[in-house]
């Protein structure tokens, strides 16, 4: 029996497209000069003010992981962290003005950077894509982040 070429494996074939991926992504995210686990917190402090809890959650990391994210990004001025004042033990996070400004200049260079990767594909086949990719089962927890 003959091996599989790379090329017939999903495992490989998803891998390398990734890495490369991987790579436009973040030469576009150099433009704000963030890593992508901060550009993603980023994106998910937009739409409004969340607590810490629940943006570890949402962005499937372990909140000691997010907290030195948090201190990055807080440190830069990107956002910002406050207790809530309902719930002393909870601190609440929000984008800041310059952190907003930021994101805006980030959506930008990714959004020509995806123009480039999925140019090729209909708007159908970036949702049928989107849609298999969230089928895909990982489970981050039993994974170290290289960032």
């Amino acid at each position: 029996m003959a091996a599989a070429r790379p090329d017939d494996r999903l495992g490989f074939l998803l891998s390398f497209r990734g890495e490369l991926t991987g790579v436009r992504i973040r030469a576009a995210l150099g433009v704000v000069g963030l890593p992508p686990r901060q550009a993603m917190t980023l994106m998910r402090l937009a739409p409004g003010a969340t607590s810490q809890r629940e943006l570890a959650a949402a962005m499937e990391i372990d909140p000691s992981q997010l907290v030195a994210v948090l201190n990055e990004l807080e440190s830069s001025g990107l956002c910002e962290r406050r207790r809530d004042p309902a719930d002393r033990r909870r601190h609440i996070v929000e984008i800041t003005p310059a952190g907003q400004g930021v994101l805006e200049r980030m959506d930008e260079a990714v959004r020509e950077a995806e123009r480039e990767i999925f140019g090729g594909l209909t708007e159908a086949e970036q949702t049928l894509l989107r849609e298999l990719l969230d089928r895909v089962v990982v489970d981050p927890a039993a994974h170290e982040c290289g960032e």
